[in-house]
């Protein structure tokens, strides 16, 4: 319990009408003395200035905004203010921050809140202390406005798009290791020679030449048709005036995209006039990136539905049709009024977990308005369907439905036909049809362009229909358990580097090909060759296990570096403990279940290993070393 005085050697934050106080923020990357996972950690306490009210009062005002915590009993201020926090950083986007912790100390409590982004869940905790304040003032507060804030700031960490993030849980689910590489602005699955990296749907597997060619889309056109596969006939420009001619050629209605593009970008579909044209030429030649040759692509556009079908690893996986953003009139309201109302609601809060991105007004959406001699400012009758714009840019307010069950024979080979040729672990291949239940070869078909980084949240969490977990395809791609993901980690909560040398040289003797790395206090290895030594201990971690070679991985970490930094990883394969502190003891729960841990304390010697536990006592002089390296086999 907390208790209801705090002398002033504690108050840091508070003011004199603060009833609570909270100070001493930290994050931690990974497993700390708090938490077993990465984590924000702060202290929290009673001001003794302004007596709170009674804990049920917060229940009862927080739990009508999470009706969970009404469900629950809580011991302290503290347990209440913890849970809270927890609940308030999942942002309404059910973020996977489900853990929390406390220990209590004589005049605070530490709190442990699992963190992905440090800064958004540190103005999480800020934010439930201004909301702990107004219940006790009798104040109203603005939650939601707050979360909104939350949500944006987290969209725009390198966490929050909505690929990355379903890649990161998933990866989190099946317990593979995961870490950003800042200086590369990538992300890391697993370890050493294990390990993958990549961003979004593109890996460092992939082939960058096969990548580039998927964004040179006169070039891809040509190999398809090569392959026999349908494509719409069409020509390249470079001039407003030859796009102009190519259409007058082929017929309209046409399509104009640049050749060098991604994710849709300055595609029009549909164009049915001169004018159109102009517009759309423009609007390519704008989205051609900076230095680029302004080529545009105009071609025939075939009517039907617009369709994404996914391979991962050459094989079919998923489909999703989109289709443009649109209102329902109801008779009375404007059609900006319609799309203000449809932004407002819970399927539309345009967060990495959100099914539907909001409505954009845009110059494209008001001239296809204009089409349909309508303006924002119009009036719809009721039950009327608008289309917005001819692109179903899911960006733009789209709509994905799930097609996967659907997808005719046919089709699915020819996705997979077309994959097999690219050395991609994800391609995305985008058509136009009728619908997908009937094959290709019938007709009323066209390959639109394909994808080497396609993104992934449709199928996971379409609007419409059932989800399709490709976020796990994907990572099975590379691991097909956990074990896949991680190489062999032994952790000392001391050692010499004499003894790190010592341990490098009986492993190599075993296994002379091995690359191992090593880092304590005193220095970082590479089998024998010593490396730099960086300030920041943590990051001595992340550079070894970033090696694409390495086979095994020793490290220290003290009480210090425990209290300080935490940890860079989780779950050792052995956990070596030399007359270990209260904090160090942690090394011990950061062991998997058939891990082997070794402890000593005062030559009493305790191993547990498979479940097993042996206990003995050193003899007169005898080194703990002989000890572990005798029960290295149970790692190596």
């Amino acid at each position: 319990m907390i208790q209801e005085t705090l002398i002033d050697k504690y108050r840091v934050n508070a003011r004199k009408s603060d009833a609570f106080d909270i100070f001493n923020l930290k994050y931690f990357i990974g497993p700390n003395p708090y938490l077993d996972r990465a984590a924000l950690v702060f202290d929290f306490a009673l001001t003794g200035h302004l007596h709170p009210l009674a804990i049920d009062d917060y229940v009862s005002i927080i739990g009508d905004r999470y009706p969970d915590i009404r469900d629950e009993s809580y011991e302290s201020y503290g347990h209440l203010f913890a849970r809270t926090v927890s609940e308030v950083g999942k942002l309404d986007m059910g973020l996977h921050l489900d853990h929390w912790s406390l220990k209590p100390f004589a005049h605070f409590m530490r709190i442990g809140v699992q963190a992905l982004h440090a800064r958004t869940n540190r103005a999480v905790v800020y934010c439930v202390w201004d909301w702990f304040e107004a219940i006790t003032q009798g104040d109203r507060f603005d939650l939601d406005t707050q979360i909104k804030t939350f949500q944006n700031l987290f969209r725009h960490s390198v966490y929050g798009g909505p690929t990355v993030y379903t890649l990161w849980r998933t990866a989190n689910d099946k317990g593979i290791p995961t870490f950003y590489l800042w200086d590369e602005g990538l992300v890391q699955y697993g370890y050493g020679k294990k390990l993958i990296r990549g961003i979004a749907t593109t890996f460092d597997c992939d082939s960058h030449i096969d990548s580039d060619f998927t964004t040179r889309k006169d070039d891809c056109k040509a190999f398809l048709q090569t392959l026999g596969f349908p494509v719409p006939n069409g020509d390249i420009v470079g001039s407003c005036d030859d796009a102009i001619a190519t259409a007058r050629k082929i017929g309209y209605p046409v399509a104009v995209k640049p050749v060098i593009g991604h994710k849709g970008i300055g595609v029009t579909a549909d164009v049915r006039d001169k004018e159109e044209l102009i517009f759309a030429y423009n609007r390519a030649v704008d989205a051609t990136p900076e230095g680029q040759s302004a080529d545009i692509i105009v071609e025939k556009s075939i009517s039907g539905a617009d369709f994404r079908l996914l391979c991962v690893n050459g094989r079919f996986v998923a489909a999703t049709e989109r289709r443009p953003a649109s209102v329902i009139g109801d008779g009375k309201s404007t059609i900006a009024e319609l799309i203000d109302r449809q932004n407002r609601t819970a399927t539309r809060l345009d967060t990495p977990t959100s099914p539907l991105s909001k409505i954009k007004c845009d110059e494209s959406m008001e001239m296809y308005l204009e089409e349909q001699r309508l303006s924002i400012d119009s009036v719809i009758d009721k039950d009327r369907t608008v289309f917005l714009r001819k692109v179903a840019n899911l960006s733009a307010g789209g709509v994905s439905i799930d097609a996967t069950r659907t997808v005719h024979p046919d089709n699915i080979i020819l996705a997979q036909d077309i994959a097999q040729h690219f050395r991609l672990t994800c391609l995305g291949i985008d058509v136009i049809a009728k619908n997908l239940s009937t094959s290709w070869k019938d007709g009323n078909f066209g390959i639109l362009e394909i994808n080497s980084a396609p993104g992934i949240f449709m199928h996971l969490n379409p609007a419409i229909g059932e989800s399709v977990d490709v976020p796990s395809s994907i990572l099975e791609t590379f691991f097909k358990t956990d074990a896949d993901a991680r190489i062999p980690i032994i952790t000392f909560n001391r050692i010499s580097v004499k003894e790190l040398q010592e341990i490098i040289d009986h492993i190599l003797l075993q296994h002379p090909d091995w690359i191992i790395g090593a880092v304590c206090r005193e220095g970082v290895f590479i089998n024998r060759s010593e490396k730099n030594l960086h300030k920041d201990y943590n990051t001595n971690i992340q550079n070894l296990v970033r090696h694409p070679r390495l086979d095994l991985l020793i490290a220290e970490y003290c009480e210090n570096i425990l209290e300080t930094d935490g940890m860079f990883y989780q779950y050792s394969n052995m956990v070596v403990l030399d007359n270990p502190t209260e904090t160090e003891m942690m090394l011990m729960h950061n062991a998997s279940e058939d891990s082997t841990v070794i402890i000593n304390e005062s030559d009493n010697i305790s191993i547990r290993r498979q479940g097993l536990i042996e206990q003995y006592r050193l003899g007169d002089g005898e080194p703990l070393v002989r000890v572990y390296l005798k029960e290295l086999g149970t790692v190596l």
